[in-house]
């Protein structure tokens, strides 16, 4: 047993279990613990409006003037493209990771990967910013003025300030939405109150600076350059972000596909009607000047608001209180923000090591509050380091790490946007509706997001003369410090992505590699099939599927499934395919094959326990254990075919006649491994032209459908029955399966084919030496009518020795069959079940000599069992 850990002076708990699943909902956080209203304030409080617009308006006005009210409100379109392309996404994949998990399934885990990296620089900067940010504000509401200018107590009351907030997101999501209720209420109240208050006397006793509202401040054609237009609605752009949040925290979120992206957009329109308002009120107010307190002043760029306090509610009587809460809302700001930052960020993390993106460690759940425990103390943790490093190397440093924060933001806001398109590519035809919402909108916020990102990058943070710091790069020159550490966190996250999601690949290539690379023709059945790998590494598994020749021109259809993910779920597949084909080439019935392979499976997880100190619990254990197949015999010369299952779903059987799609009812089998009832074969007569479909529950499980509904839309699919299997297999995934998927899916697809009755013979002969020369003399008869003469005496021999050792060592009728196929199949039955032994004679023994004679002249032979008897069988090839 693992060790107690005592975190935050809480009680001492067990060490908080791994994340039971990686599926959407399915992580163990909790459920229905928000509702659209508590989502909305997540998403408000994350993008800290009192303290965004404090910190960003001055330099929005230094930009473009008077314009400055409609750049705020430009900002807010991408914004509002990028949140449809969240929504749209979130109802297919309510999953806590987001940006992770849907690029990852739109474009492969090393994307994805990058897409979670982009949210974790980004919030663990702006953890740091706005921690120091509530630290000095927290000292200039106490009057400690001092204290708010030393970089050590600044440092030290943001690390606190962190501490605490983690705490908060720790013990409970409801928790953190009740605490952010009160403190967005008292923000956007003082908000209100402020440009109301401004409002008013601009137009009844307006200050030296004030100017009335114009028309010309919401006409963009008025900025100067379109650099101008572009470089402030930049700067605008990041004071919409964080409304994500509202996203982040969907798994536990009530009515978790819908309400999360409903509460991503309003939040986006709440925080456009704020802006505009109070971004309209400062400037008529204050005016664009650059001394005093006008908006152009560059002394109060770095907080408008604090400075405007004391002029738009006076210093005496009420006015000073409402100056000091006016400072209070932009510390609340920062405070709730740090908070809500948390949230994404630890959730993306977990959710990242749930999927096995990162060390699985991080994806541990608190037994009592729910929350994600190692993830959340982790990037408190990481932020309290980020701050104290950058703080110690170098203010300037830390300065210009904070605004390189835009770029980890638009490369992941755009990311998403081109996402959703990709994701749903193959709906969007399907109705205007789809093409808008899922296509065009998100499309035109991903191009948005991009372009502000290369504009950004490589044309207004890369000039030397940009921010605090510049540095010399080689080949390239003095270079904007914060190009420098924003291009340089996403390219330390592509060197990490490399390491982190190679076991990804690891995976996949070994899987692909043990799957068939092709399906050879058969006699019996035309073959396809499919394979559609799980789009991260929680996923790729032990989906197998095969077929397998076997005697009598027979076929062997066999599709499994082992429990868990990665590499041991690859190898403990590989092992298994391979038993699969060994039993069968044995010639066992489907029902005895299984109970040979149940002891296999049983053996692997002894072996595993064994290995583990007994524990059979653990993730190789389970994997080794919980083993679902289905395999089935169809020969086509009776074109009968017999099936037996353990723990798997039945396969889809469609008759060459009406389409009629079935699901026959096999005889249930436990999984392999688990031991219980023993298997059971079922037998069923399946005209030529029949289809069979064997999957793995990874083909009718997506994320949209439950089985039933996967299951009805296969049998609509394969009622389709005379279009060319090809087609069929790739309807069936483009319609199961319209985008990335979380589990491994595995279809195989056969057309079962008759053998015509000239190419069979079959004799009856009775229990008497006499009737070899019968025998020998049919058999060389058919094979002059079959124009196979140069067979004639290999052939004699073999009927001759193996109807010769029916008559010696069994009873009763015995039957000989020839079968022209791809090879001449000659097949001796008789009703005894002793198996014949292959042995080297001695020089003196008078016989044992045929059967190895037999086994010299022919490619192969072996024996297989039915309930009346044996059957004897030996292939030659033909020239």
């Amino acid at each position: 047993m693992e060790s107690d850990v005592k975190l935050f002076g809480g009680p001492a708990e067990s060490v908080a279990p791994l994340a039971p699943g990686s599926a959407a909902g399915k992580k163990g956080l909790k459920t229905d613990a928000l509702g659209l209203f508590s989502s909305v304030v997540i998403g408000l409080a994350s993008a800290a409006p009192a303290y965004s617009l404090a910190a960003t308006l001055g330099l929005i006005v230094a930009g473009v003037g008077l314009q400055a009210p409609i750049i705020t409100m430009l900002a807010f379109i991408p914004m509002l493209l990028i949140a449809y392309a969240y929504k749209e996404l979130n109802t297919s994949d309510a999953d806590c990771g987001t940006a992770f998990t849907w690029a990852t399934r739109a474009f492969g885990p090393r994307t994805g990967w990058m897409g979670g990296w982009g949210i974790i620089v980004a919030d663990v900067i702006v953890m740091a910013n706005l921690a120091e940010i509530a630290g000095i504000y927290g000292f200039r509401l106490l009057g400690f003025d001092s204290l708010a200018d030393s970089r050590m107590w600044t440092t030290v009351a943001g690390v606190i300030w962190i501490i605490v907030t983690t705490a908060v997101c720790y013990v409970g999501i409801e928790v953190s939405a009740t605490v952010q209720r009160w403190l967005l209420c008292t923000e956007v109240a003082m908000l209100v109150l402020f440009a109301v208050t401004a409002l008013v006397k601009v137009y009844v006793s307006p200050p030296p600076t004030a100017i009335h509202v114009s028309a010309s401040w919401f006409n963009p054609l008025h900025v100067d350059s379109a650099r101008a237009l572009t470089a402030g609605v930049l700067a605008a752009v990041f004071i919409y972000w964080g409304w994500d949040t509202a996203v982040t925290v969907n798994e536990e979120t009530a009515d978790s596909t819908r309400t999360p992206g409903r509460a991503a957009v309003i939040s986006t329109v709440l925080l456009l009607i704020v802006y505009g308002l109070v971004s309209t009120s400062a400037q008529a107010f204050a005016g664009v000047g650059t001394e005093g307190i006008g908006l152009g002043n560059t002394n109060n760029s770095g907080d408008v608001l604090s400075g405007l306090g004391n002029a738009v509610f006076g210093s005496q009587g009420p006015g000073w209180f409402f100056s000091k809460l006016l400072i209070f809302m932009v510390l609340t700001s920062a405070v709730a923000s740090t908070q809500t930052t948390i949230l994404p960020l630890a959730r993306t993390v977990f959710s990242m090591a749930a999927h096995k993106a990162i060390p699985s460690r991080l994806a541990r759940v608190h037994r009592r509050f729910l929350t994600p425990t190692w993830s959340t103390v982790g990037v408190g943790l990481v932020s309290i380091g980020f701050l104290i490093l950058l703080t110690t190397i170098s203010r300037n440093v830390l300065a210009d790490s904070i605004e390189s924060v835009g770029l980890a933001i638009a490369f992941y806001y755009g990311l998403t946007g081109f996402a959703c398109v990709w994701y749903y590519r193959k709906v969007l035809t399907r109705s205007s509706r789809d093409f808008l919402f899922k296509g065009l909108l998100p499309g035109l916020g991903g191009l948005m997001m991009f372009y502000f990102f290369y504009y950004a990058a490589f044309v207004v943070y890369a000039d030397p003369d940009y921010g605090a710091t510049s540095i010399d790069l080689p080949f390239i020159g003095r270079t904007g410090g914060v190009t420098v550490v924003g291009l340089g966190a996403l390219l330390l996250g592509v060197v990490l992505m490399l390491v982190t999601t190679r076991g990804y690949a690891a995976s996949l290539r070994l899987q692909r590699s043990l799957l068939p690379r092709s399906l050879p023709p058969q006699t019996a059945v035309e073959p396809t099939s499919r394979y559609v790998p799980a789009d991260s590494r929680s996923g790729v598994g032990g989906d197998w599927f095969d077929l397998i020749p076997l005697s009598g021109s027979r076929v062997g259809l066999v599709v499994g499934e082992v429990l868990g993910h990665g590499l041991h779920a690859a190898v403990t597949m590989g092992r298994l395919r391979t038993s699969v084909r060994v039993l069968a080439r044995l010639d066992f019935p489907p029902d005895e094959l299984l109970a040979h392979l149940d002891d296999v499976v049983g053996q692997n997880a002894k072996e595993q326990a064994s290995v583990h100190g007994g524990d059979s619990t653990g993730s190789e254990g389970a994997e080794a254990l919980g083993v679902t197949c289905l395999y089935a015999v169809y020969d086509p010369v009776s074109g009968l075919c017999s099936m037996a299952r353990a723990g798997h779903l039945p396969p889809a059987v469609v008759s060459p006649d009406n389409g009629a799609v079935t699901y026959p009812e096999l005889p249930p089998g436990p999984p392999l491994g688990l031991g219980g009832r023993p298997f059971q074969s079922a037998e069923f007569q399946l005209p030529a032209g029949s289809l069979i479909a064997l999957f793995t529950d990874g083909l009718v499980q997506a994320p949209d459908n439950g089985t039933d509904v996967g299951l009805g839309l296969l049998a609509g699919i394969l009622a389709q029955h005379r279009l060319p299997l090809e087609e069929l297999c790739d309807r069936a995934v483009a319609t199961l399966l319209p985008g990335p998927v979380g589990d491994d899916a595995a279809l195989l697809l056969v057309r079962t084919q008759m053998l015509d009755e000239h190419r069979t013979a079959v004799w009856e002969l009775d229990a008497d030496p006499a009737t070899v020369g019968d025998a020998r003399t049919a058999t060389t008869g058919q094979l002059a009518e079959w124009g196979l003469e140069d067979l004639s005496f290999t052939t004699e021999l073999i009927v001759s020795e193996l109807v010769t050792n029916a008559i010696r060592h069994a009873a009763g009728p015995i039957h000989v069959r020839l079968i022209r196929d791809q090879s001449l199949i000659c097949e001796v039955s008789d009703t005894g079940h002793t198996s014949p032994h292959l042995r080297h004679a001695a020089n003196d023994d008078e016989g044992g000599r045929g059967l190895f004679i037999v086994a010299q002249i022919t490619e192969q032979w072996g024996t297989r069992y039915m309930p009346s008897g044996k059957i004897i069988w030996a292939e030659q090839a033909l020239s």
